[in-house]
């Protein structure tokens, strides 16, 4: 194909082309701009031919101040960029991620004419970056917990409200003891909600200081400040149309509190470094195990930032107060320690059984996972007995009627509850039956089916 041909369909290849293209004068003017860039930055043609290509603000075009060279970017000087990872202003003011490369366009005289930037939209890899990075720290730290386990009367009322609560875009906040499961809860929100097909976001807002924290709620420009080495986007741009889950919300610092105000009221955010405002769309579900009243009057949390995000409050009920559940969880945590371990143990002797439906639990879920971590490693085989356990922060007094049950690994959730309602029953099975909400006759069968013998499970 000649010269002339070629010529005749470049138009036509530029508009089609999935990359951006723009075309700048030696002056920094934009001479040209394909249909790509302008999807990507909102800016069409006629808003940006003849302007200043600083307008973008890119971060790897730093212009020259303060020599005689003459030319108005390093670029003219390095006649070439490949591969530059940076970020790009767009028309409404938030920024891009893109991959470019430049290259200084030339006449016969060898004297440069423009530049030819192409650029490449990789902001979905950055987002995927924030989420991988997210994903390693969460399995790192509580990978073999998935789901919430609980029947008992309480944990019913919270799923209940959680389903209600997931269909509206209103604040919500998940208020419970350290170790209840406030994470789980928050993500269940989000799977169950409008918004699950959007990004799920969350931070720890103990875990930095003041400034990082702002830093990475909100993102933050180059040069912002010391480390601050290209363009960044935070937690609340990552979670654009979907869910931001801020924890431990009652540590976080009272300026920071005053700026999440400012975005539950506008919906909008600032970069650190930055003063125009960028729109955000987001539903805040946050998480606390303090008082939060309390905090108000300590002067360490904002009155009108409390009341913003108790729209939908939901309280966890601590271990202690649905000790029914304990069996269930002593049976998913043991399972799940048998397939990653290997070993052959099938539950919990009669007394560890005890202990734990007696035990005050002050740590909650997770100390009862801990406690079951601990025994895998003493235990090699058969039941856990009462000196694979560690030590617990008190001594509870062991009712005699609790002697003969014993959880195993592989008894089904319906004869766990049967055990646990004859012996809150003491055996009593009318009682058993209104507890479970079902006719006696049921009981007898299911005691037949799994052969709970009530002479071994209750004491006479």
């Amino acid at each position: 194909m000649k010269i002339k041909e070629i010529n005749k369909y470049s138009e036509k290849i530029v508009e089609t082309m999935a990359e951006g293209l723009i075309v700048v004068s030696p002056e920094g003017k934009v001479l040209a701009v394909n249909a790509s860039f302008e999807k990507m930055t909102g800016f069409q043609a006629d808003d940006i031919i003849g302007e200043s290509c600083t307008m973008l603000d890119c971060t790897v075009c730093p212009k020259n101040t303060g020599n005689n060279r003459g030319s108005w970017c390093t670029l003219f000087e390095m006649e070439k960029i490949e591969r530059k990872r940076c970020s790009l202003k767009k028309k409404d003011g938030s920024h891009i991620s893109v991959m470019k490369n430049a290259t200084i366009i030339k006449n016969s005289k060898g004297q440069p004419t423009g530049a030819l930037e192409v650029i490449t939209d990789i902001s979905e890899f950055d987002l995927l970056d924030q989420r991988v990075d997210m994903l390693s720290k969460k399995l790192s730290e509580d990978g073999d917990f998935f789901d919430i386990i609980g029947k008992s009367e309480s944990i019913k009322k919270v799923f209940d409200l959680m389903s209600k609560a997931a269909q509206s875009d209103a604040p919500i906040i998940i208020l419970g003891e350290s170790g209840t499961g406030k994470e789980l809860i928050a993500q269940a929100i989000h799977k169950l909600g409008r918004r699950k097909e959007k990004p799920y976001v969350q931070l720890n807002c103990a875990a930095l200081n003041e400034s990082l924290l702002e830093s990475e709620l909100f993102g933050h420009v180059k040069g912002a400040f010391t480390g601050a080495i290209r363009t960044r986007i935070g937690r609340f741009e990552a979670a654009k149309g979907g869910d931001i889950f801020l924890d431990e919300i009652g540590d976080a610092p009272l300026s920071i509190q005053l700026k999440l105000l400012r975005v539950l009221e506008e919906n909008k955010i600032e970069r650190v470094g930055e003063h125009e405002s960028i729109d955000v769309d987001v539903r805040l579900i946050t998480a606390t195990n303090k008082n939060l009243k309390t905090q108000i009057e300590n002067g360490v949390f904002r009155e009108d930032f409390f009341y913003r995000i108790n729209v939908i409050p939901i309280d966890i009920p601590p271990l202690r107060d649905r000790r029914e559940d304990i069996p269930l969880l002593v049976n998913y945590f043991i399972k799940r320690l048998k397939t990653r371990t290997g070993k052959k143990i099938n539950g919990l002797h009669a007394s560890v059984l005890n202990l734990f439906m007696q035990y005050s639990w002050p740590g909650n879920i997770r100390e009862l996972k801990n406690a079951l971590e601990y025994a895998f490693v003493l235990t090699e085989k058969g039941l856990i007995e009462m000196n694979h356990l560690p030590k617990f922060e008190d001594t509870p007094v062991i009712p005699s009627s609790y002697e003969r049950m014993v959880v195993n690994s592989d008894d089904p959730p319906k004869k766990v509850e049967l055990i646990l309602a004859l012996q809150e029953a003491n055996g009593n099975q009318s009682q058993a039956a209104k507890i479970l909400g079902v006719n006696r006759g049921t009981i007898w069968n299911r005691m037949k089916k799994y052969g709970v013998d009530m002479e071994r499970l209750i004491r006479s």
